[in-house]
């Protein structure tokens, strides 16, 4: 198999090889296309992310909203005890 990669891929290739973190550009391409297989590539939202987001929107369209810092001291008492 024989491919061609623009520039800056070339140059990344070329980066990693140089930096020790690979012995060849093909463990580069290697380890590239490996996380591809086992990363998740639903980047997609489902029907429950998308009611959840709208609900959300709803929820600041109507004023129910509270600032971050209350929130987050709440949750710090309450889970950290401070």
């Amino acid at each position: 198999m024989e491919l061609t990669l623009n520039q800056d891929l070339q140059q990344f290739i070329e980066e990693q090889v140089r930096s020790g973190r690979f012995a060849s550009a093909s463990e580069v391409v290697e380890a590239a296309l490996a996380r591809l297989m086992i990363d998740d590539p639903a980047d997609e939202l489902d029907e429950q992310d998308i009611a959840a987001i709208r609900e959300s929107e709803e929820q600041i369209a109507r004023g129910q909203v509270r600032d971050f810092k209350e929130v987050a001291a709440e949750l710090r008492a309450k889970y950290l005890g401070k």
